[in-house]
């Protein structure tokens, strides 16, 4: 079957995209004109289910709907709806009045392809990766499932960012893709960093991750990329500078799991790491903490491209919903 109109029954990560290059073709023939398929959609209806905040998420799986023809339903667990149970085997006598596994099912009545985003707890590593929401939406809920980002990756995030580094690339040559590690307030989660990796892996670019010593990203996810500890020598020579805070993964140290065991600011990108590259394109997947992941003029130079990076995500989710709507036409 051509790898370009092959249906997904659900999109986790870059191995359900299939061909790279034919759906990278997609991408563009989706952006020269978004509403060609509209009549796909027609009469379908997308449930977007999210357990989290969203700004571009929301948006851009929205629009890409509509551009589909589409009708939208948005549910936000945490404000529009009863506290949801996700474990087997609990007395619910708590604050949560209803359990996943009946509400799944229900969702499932009232659409046609279902969209969950659902964070990382960051406190049991097991779970989090085991993908324990994402796989009971799979399992129960009877119609297609893509992630819009879980506890352990952000394929559509993954698919914007290489679409765009194809716009941007002109040369014959591969481009050099860092990765860098950069520090945080807060704890987050490595579902960006995972999907990159994967992403970039499966695409032709030389591909290094860079980060401190014990934020070893899942191997599961990172595969056989180039790790350089020396941030300064991954930027060497380097095309697009990708800067992405994550918590510890736990790889080399289950322990540390979640947690922030490293706040050295002298891995904020600034001009002058920047400065080391081949000119870099600067990119995040944002929202973005200026003054922590990179400064103001580096994120504000004609360098950077946020921006499209971001109007990006439009156009990935359009590729997918179009192959889960022709998968059940």
């Amino acid at each position: 079957m051509d790898n370009k109109t092959t249906p997904l029954r659900s999109f986790i990560d870059v191995t359900d995209i299939g061909n790279i290059e034919a759906a990278l073709a997609e991408a563009q023939e989706i952006k020269a004109d978004r509403f060609k398929y509209q009549h796909l959609g027609r009469n379908k209806t997308l449930m977007m289910i999210f357990f989290n905040n969203s700004l571009r998420t929301r948006l851009s799986t929205q629009k890409a709907a509509m551009n589909l023809g589409m009708n939208v339903i948005v549910l936000d667990v945490n404000a529009g709806a009863w506290k949801l149970e996700t474990e087997r085997g609990v007395i619910m006598d708590g604050d949560k009045s209803e359990h996943l596994l009946e509400a799944i099912p229900v969702m499932g009545c009232y659409c046609d392809i279902i969209g969950v985003r659902s964070f990382a707890g960051l406190t049991d590593r097991d779970y989090d990766y085991a993908e324990t929401v994402l796989k009971q939406f799979i399992q129960y809920s009877g119609k297609p499932v893509f992630a819009m980002e879980t506890a352990t990756v952000h394929p559509l995030q993954a698919f914007a960012d290489l679409i765009t580094i194809r716009e941007t690339w002109k040369k014959p040559t591969r481009p050099k893709v860092v990765l860098t590690w950069a520090p945080h307030c807060r704890a987050l989660p490595q579902a960006v960093p995972n999907s990159f990796a994967q992403w970039m892996q499966a695409a032709d670019v030389d591909f290094v991750v860079t980060h401190p010593e014990g934020y070893e990203l899942d191997p599961r996810f990172v595969g056989s990329a180039r790790v350089e500890y020396d941030q300064r020598k991954a930027f060497e020579g380097a095309d697009y500078i990708y800067a992405k805070n994550w918590s510890n993964p736990g790889v080399t140290s289950p322990a540390d799991y979640g947690k922030i065991t490293c706040r050295d600011m002298s891995w904020t990108v600034d001009t002058e790491h920047m400065s080391w590259t081949n000119g870099a394109k600067f990119m995040h997947c944002l929202p973005v903490r200026r003054g922590l992941i990179v400064t103001d003029d580096v994120i504000e130079s004609p360098d950077s491209i946020v921006i499209p990076e971001a109007a990006n995500r439009e156009i990935s989710c359009s590729v997918v919903l179009k192959r889960m709507l022709e998968g059940i036409q």
